[in-house]
């Protein structure tokens, strides 16, 4: 079980917590659960940070912003002590969480569950700081991001779980952001692919990487609602799922930003130097354009897309190549992305046409696109995107009965 840092906010939501902690536990079950830190408080302490340095160091970061995870676990293990079980909290490096050596962006390499086992063993609640590792350097690390969504799958993989149920302040996954569609309809199935380019595509319901986990390790994911008992959505295998529909859902991103390189040396490896020094700093790339010189011996120019919050990194790790090669690099933050995903997208021609239709219908300009074989992104300008969802999601007709309310407390969504 898995808790979102807005089902842990205050005293009373942790207390609820604990209380499905508890009678998951007084059904039979054994239970380890994941608590993420509470409310803002990650943000408070990012905020700390930067009044402290206007850089802070990466390693530093790491062992600052581990805390806020450990405070939720200790508390929600006080409130089920108090509920007449026993619980023991440990951190990310208790639990066995070995990670590589990326400050702000580890990856888990290895889950050593031998503690969680024992604590297990003993019928003890076991509850498990989300969000963090101990790299294989015997460093503190943080996963980023969405990081306890990761925890609990790794783990869940690790001491093999029946299922691993995520609770957030929404009721599942929709066919787009409620707050956009207000007919948005619940989800009750999703493959692990769609679930996978949906979450690389702006939705925030689950982390890319936790999906990629679940998928690689045979790990049922059930995404449901802190707040109340209903079903939420089950995201599972693609053999498992009775019907492909022709599009999901629609998901959307404003934290993109384009990256434009002016005078790429049309030269083999050029490509190669430019994606090596990105990912040298931790910068990941999404789409990619590169429009080949009209006559020999011109330079080209390549443009590609970057987390919003990626994009200092990039321009920094740029730099060094930009001037040996004489490269502009020019950026702009006010991207954003519009996508489809559907697993019923490979047997249907016309679907990438309809999109590009619905958007020049509305007269949305397209600036680049992706496509897979079950998802069309399409990078617009960030203030078109509310038009865009809602447009298409009109246009492939994916409204339904289970709609969500206007007054309900909204957070991350597809």
């Amino acid at each position: 079980m898995k808790f979102g840092g807005t089902s842990v906010a205050d005293a009373e939501r942790l207390r609820r917590a604990a209380q499905r902690i508890v009678a998951k536990r007084e059904a039979g079950n054994r239970v380890v659960a994941v608590l993420s830190a509470r409310g803002r408080t990650t943000d408070f302490l990012i905020a700390e940070a930067q009044e402290i340095s206007p850089n802070p160091d990466p390693r530093e970061m790491d062992m600052l912003l581990s805390t806020g995870e450990r405070q939720s676990c200790a508390l929600c293990a006080m409130a089920i002590n108090d509920l007449g079980h026993r619980a023991i909290s440990l951190t990310g490096s208790q639990a066995g969480i070995v990670t590589d050596t990326s400050h702000t962006k580890a990856r888990i390499v290895e889950v050593r569950a031998d503690r969680i086992h024992d604590a297990l063993d003993e019928d003890s609640i076991v509850l498990v700081a989300g969000f963090q590792g101990v790299s294989t350097t015997k460093d503190v690390t943080t996963l980023g991001r969405g990081g306890s969504d990761t925890t609990a799958v790794a783990l869940a993989a690790a001491i093999g779980a029946d299922i691993c149920e995520i609770y957030t302040d929404v009721a599942g996954v929709f066919s787009a952001d409620p707050r956009i569609v207000p007919g948005a309809r619940k989800l009750p199935v999703v493959s692990f692919e769609e679930m996978l380019e949906m979450s690389a595509s702006g939705a925030g319901v689950l982390q890319l990487r936790s999906v990629e986990y679940a998928r690689n390790h045979g790990v049922r994911i059930h995404c449901r609602s802190s707040f109340e008992d209903g079903p939420g959505t089950v995201v599972v295998g693609e053999e498992e799922t009775v019907e492909q529909p022709l599009i999901t859902a629609v998901t959307h991103s404003t934290e993109e930003a384009r990256v434009t390189l002016k005078g790429v040396p049309d030269t083999p490896g050029a490509a190669g130097r430019i994606a090596t020094v990105l990912a040298e700093g931790n910068v990941n790339i999404d789409m990619i354009i590169q429009n080949e010189p009209v006559t020999e011996g011109d330079r080209a120019d390549m443009s590609f897309t970057v987390p919003r919050s990626d994009l200092g990194d990039a321009r920094a790790a740029l730099a060094p190549l930009a001037a040996e090669l004489g490269i502009e690099v020019h950026t702009d933050e006010a991207m954003g992305k519009v996508s489809i995903v559907g697993a019923g997208m490979r047997s249907h021609p016309g679907v990438a046409a309809k999109v590009f239709s619905t958007l020049g219908d509305e007269e949305i300009n397209i600036e680049m696109i992706s496509t897979s074989p079950i998802k069309i992104s399409c990078v617009i300008a960030g203030d078109r995107v509310p038009g865009a969802v809602q447009a298409l999601h009109a246009a492939f007709a994916l409204s339904g009965s289970e709609t969500i309310q206007a007054e309900k407390p909204f957070g991350r969504f597809t």
